[in-house]
């Protein structure tokens, strides 16, 4: 299965350099359709191997994880890495390429493979006013690439450059196809995010050329089998740079200026992946690195790290309650959402960790659907201003309306769909966390993210009271010709599906981290 791994990294590279390579006349269309083809076969190839991962055998695969030793239940026993690759690539240097999955990476590839697959569809027949769909759909597949290679990198040096490979399509992205009615807004937002994005970056290479000094190696899995050992000195350092440039990426407060205005300027399809792909670099990276390689000195930050992420669930649902804008609303959200899982890292117990890891895949599905009903409501309003788009929405357009109030409540948590088990898990976790770490701060915290999860009901409830409900005749529905287009339906009824399967059956990937 190690060929088909690295098929997921090729295929869609290959693409995006022949779609550039093509004639500029090639129908935006057929570079959609072309898009779509390449994705799905990724798609279809991370589904492969995540079966293959899971399927009846000796028992699920798991790596990393088992080198943070104190955490207060038994974890399991170190195994390798799944359809592996290991060959020396720049030996001056003791650099490997690398790549291998496991039952924490391989969620999220499929996560960024489904989520590019569906913005790809999308595209068939909803593209940006600046055209250029053709471009548009190369810079998607190499984000793919970049992403899914940066989940699959088991080496420092090659996580960095895979984490960099997003940064650069990412930026053209909101800069060309962004918001056509505020190109210095939009151009703005793009530079403050590659601006913040490489001084995380610059700080995350720093540890990493730490961890080497200390340990003599790049490579996860020998640093997961010899934890650098030590909660001061080199390592506290380490850790801290490394902890650092994540939360840029997260992002967490007050690291996070950079998110809202990407978020509001970003076209659909960006926004997305930005939500539902892009912040999970963060948090997997301290999860993958930050815990195994770094286990005392991250149980001496942690605290600190649930600080943060605690101020991030409440400063974020409090600027969400202010928000006028209905993409920069959701972006607040995300500074919410990821807050909880940053907060459910730093507990460093098996539930904190399963809450971070479910929470993870659950708001890229769930902030993924909000991103795509929110470009729909923009697309037919042609603005996000919810002062301009007015009350009932529902009356207007009752399908989008009903899909944004599904929506909603499976972002505040509501019970039954995906966004509850998360943040429960991350709750218990704060209730019992590693035994090196001071209960009573972390029961302080919990408290605090409890009152956060009330605020973020209120936020998402005031945002269905303030678009669904009203007089219907101050909107009459016939200035809309389409409720939802057949193509929209297509993209949106998977992540639907997703959010109501996760929420009814957790086990499906509770059962697959075997560290709780």
């Amino acid at each position: 299965m190690s060929y088909l791994l690295i098929a997921l990294l090729a295929v869609p590279a290959l693409a995006a350099a022949i779609l550039w390579a093509l004639p500029a006349g090639l129908g935006d269309r057929v570079a959609a359709i072309v898009g779509s083809v390449v994705s799905g076969l990724v798609l279809v190839g991370s589904a492969v191997l995540w079966w293959d991962l899971i399927r009846p055998r000796s028992g699920p695969v798991t790596l990393g994880l088992a080198a943070i030793g104190d955490l207060p239940r038994t974890l399991p026993g170190k195994v390798n890495a799944y359809a592996e690759t290991d060959v020396s690539w720049i030996p001056a240097l003791d650099v490997r390429f690398h790549l291998g999955v496991d039952t924490i990476s391989l969620p999220l590839i499929a996560l960024t493979a489904l989520l590019v697959f569906l913005c790809c569809l999308y595209s068939l027949k909803i593209t940006p006013r600046a055209g250029r769909t053709r471009s548009l759909i190369a810079l998607l597949l190499v984000i793919e690439t970049g992403v899914i290679g940066t989940f699959a990198s088991l080496d420092l040096v090659l996580f960095f450059l895979f984490f960099e490979v997003v940064l650069i399509p990412m930026w053209l992205v909101i800069d060309i196809w962004g918001d056509d009615h505020d190109a210095p807004g939009r151009r703005r937002a793009a530079t403050t995010f590659v601006l913040m994005t490489v001084f995380g970056s610059a700080l995350m290479l720093l540890g990493f050329l730490l961890i080497h000094r200390q340990a003599g190696t790049f490579d996860l899995e020998v640093l997961g089998r010899s934890p650098v050992a030590g909660g001061h000195g080199i390592a506290l350092a380490a850790a801290l740079l490394i902890a650092v440039g994540f939360a840029v990426k997260m992002p967490l407060w007050p690291l996070h200026i950079w998110l809202p205005d990407a978020h509001a300027k970003a076209p659909t399809v960006g926004s997305v992946l930005l939500a539902g792909v892009l912040l999970k670099l963060g948090s997997y990276g301290m999860i993958r690195i930050l815990l195994p390689v770094l286990p005392d000195a991250t149980a001496t930050i942690a605290p600190y790290l649930a600080g943060f992420s605690t101020v991030a669930i409440i400063a974020g649902s409090l600027a969400c309650l202010a928000q006028t804008d209905l993409k920069r609303l959701i972006a607040y959200s995300s500074v919410g959402h990821m807050g909880f899982i940053g907060l459910g890292i730093a507990t460093m117990s098996p539930e904190g960790l399963s809450g971070a890891l479910y929470a993870n895949i659950a708001h890229g599905i769930i902030t993924a659907l909000l991103f795509f009903l929110a470009g729909a409501i923009k697309d037919r309003h042609d603005t996000s201003d919810l002062r301009v788009i007015g009350r009932a929405l529902y009356a207007r357009l009752p399908r989008i309306g009903g899909l944004l109030t599904f929506a909603c409540l499976a972002s505040l948590g509501l019970p039954g769909l995906a966004g509850f088990w998360g943040e429960m898990l991350i709750l218990l976790g704060a209730y019992h966390p590693g035994d090196s770490l001071p209960r009573t701060t972390f029961l302080v915290l919990m408290v605090v993210a409890g009152l956060g999860a009330v605020l973020t009901a209120a936020y998402f409830l005031k945002l269905v009271r303030q678009l669904n409900q009203g007089d219907p005749a101050e909107h009459p529905a016939a200035a809309f010709a389409v409720d939802v287009s057949r193509i929209e339906l297509i993209t949106w009824v998977p992540l639907v599906v997703l959010t109501v399967f996760l929420g009814f059956w957790p086990p499906f990937l509770l059962d697959q981290w075997t560290f709780l």
